[in-house]
């Protein structure tokens, strides 16, 4: 292989199809679905072979640039994270890779990989993407193929064609997801479900997306040459990126292509496209039931019980989901999981704001948990991490009580710096600029308790904030 590939994770998505747990504030792939590690985790370690990869790019947008970079530093992993400014599908988040890439590289090999996907056979994997390397070096865009175990229907197919070299194959067309008559069709005629992961030659991509796809090559290109740093990260263009098409890259290349080829993967992969997919790939207990956190199964089987609190309990039931977490509860046959998303659908369209927002809420300096609201009061969990700052700000319709429970206090309120310690608190009145930092050892875990008469988010008023949300 002439070059080394430079993996793209893109990492910018928030899919439903596992609510209530993956929604758009901590979507699926920063989630531990199958232990500690999310999948971005598994993902960038799986990326980390150095006789293979080069340093990778992580391509995401704003609101999750901070769950980035802190999920990076816990797995020991590390990557250029290229931020977009406004979602505008994959055909734009590859063009932007292709063009940083050649930026490092005149001959780069690039890799785009999905953030959210499960691989069992992680040597199988890097040799797969090392073959396919090989085929991209020759002025090729090479998908990976996964030969079906099942005729799915969520998935999209592959046909192959002639073959070209190192075990590739031209790609004689690609087919949307069928019905099941078709998959079981496509299953016995060789066809392959379409990973969307994939290796090309970046000049090849440069091209073929400036032919096929102008609308989002040119402002895009634009996009990355008046990119900014903006602390840890890159920040595109937001005026020029704003402007590319929204489209994604199977519809503005590979299907229009001919420099299209496959690779088979044997890896075993999944996309873990649902709750029985995630009953799928965890371990089972002897009668098949998977648990995690607090749930228990009398005289059933084959379930998936997963709770973040409370107690879950299920008698005589068979082939469920049960999935609860502090604020929602989804009870499926696993048969049924796939209409999750039309399940989401209905919730977002009865303004139910757990369809989207958890309780918990991550932000650069740590969380907060939402414990209880009424018409004029909120309380909150807040915890800092050591080091952490939050923005000084004000509201014009709340004052907050903070009562430090663990670790200690900075606060600054008008100008004066106040220490706070365990079992200490301080009052800040409406309209008061303050500020809370943490300059301990230890996380630093306080109560808030907010009185008003209007408690949205929007009433901060940041007046300077060190992670530039301002």
């Amino acid at each position: 292989m002439p070059s080394k590939i430079i993996p793209v994770v893109m990492c910018g998505g928030a899919g439903t199809r596992l609510w209530p747990v993956s929604r758009d504030t901590m979507p699926k792939q920063f989630i531990g679905l199958f232990g500690q590690d999310s999948t971005f985790q598994r993902t960038m370690r799986l990326l980390s072979d150095a006789e293979v990869f080069a340093p990778a790019i992580v391509i995401t947008n704003i609101e999750y640039r901070f769950t980035v970079l802190e999920q990076l530093q816990a797995s020991g992993t590390s990557a250029q994270i290229v931020l977009e400014p406004v979602r505008r599908d994959s055909a734009a988040a590859v063009a932007a890779a292709t063009a940083l890439a050649l930026a490092r590289d005149a001959e780069a090999i690039v890799g785009v990989f999905a953030a959210d996907h499960v691989v069992q056979d992680s040597r199988l994997f890097v040799e797969t993407c090392r073959r396919a390397g090989t085929v991209a070096a020759q002025g090729n865009i090479v998908t990976i193929g996964i030969p079906p175990t099942s005729p799915a229907i969520g998935y999209g197919y592959i046909r192959p064609g002639e073959e070209i070299a190192d075990g590739a194959r031209r790609i004689a067309s690609f087919v949307e997801k069928p019905d099941a008559e078709r998959a079981a069709q496509y299953l016995l005629d060789g066809y392959l479900w379409n990973s969307g992961n994939f290796i090309f030659d970046a000049a090849t991509m440069q091209a073929e997306l400036q032919a096929l796809a102008p609308e989002v090559a040119a402002p895009v290109a634009e996009a990355v040459a008046q990119a900014r740093p903006d602390l840890d990260f890159l920040l595109l263009d937001a005026t020029a990126f704003g402007r590319a098409k929204t489209i994604s890259i199977d519809y503005a290349v590979m299907e229009h292509t001919g420099k299209a080829a496959v690779v088979a993967g044997h890896f075993g992969w999944s996309d873990v496209g649902g709750w029985s997919a995630v009953w799928e790939l965890s371990q089972k207990d002897a009668e098949g039931n998977v648990i995690e956190g607090r749930g228990y199964v009398l005289g059933g089987a084959n379930n998936l019980l997963r709770s973040e609190d409370a107690l879950v309990a299920v008698i005589g039931l068979t082939d469920v989901a049960v999935v609860a977490t502090r604020d929602a509860v989804l009870v499926t046959p696993k048969g049924e999981a796939g209409k999750v998303k039309e399940m989401v659908a209905l919730i977002t369209a009865h303004g139910e704001s757990e369809a989207g927002v958890h309780r918990e809420i991550q932000r650069p300096w740590g969380k907060y948990l939402s414990v209880d609201m009424g018409q004029r009061y909120q309380v909150k969990r807040i915890t800092v991490k050591p080091g952490g700052v939050l923005s000084l700000q004000k509201h014009h319709h709340r004052a907050e009580h903070w009562v430090v429970v663990r670790g200690t206090a900075e606060v600054t309120r008008d100008g004066e710096t106040i220490t706070v310690h365990e079992t200490e608190s301080i009052y800040l009145p409406i309209g008061c600029v303050h500020r809370m930092a943490n300059p301990g050892k230890i996380p630093l875990e306080i109560i808030e308790v907010q009185v008003g008469s209007y408690l949205g988010e929007d009433d901060i008023i940041r007046i300077e904030d060190v992670y530039r949300r301002v």
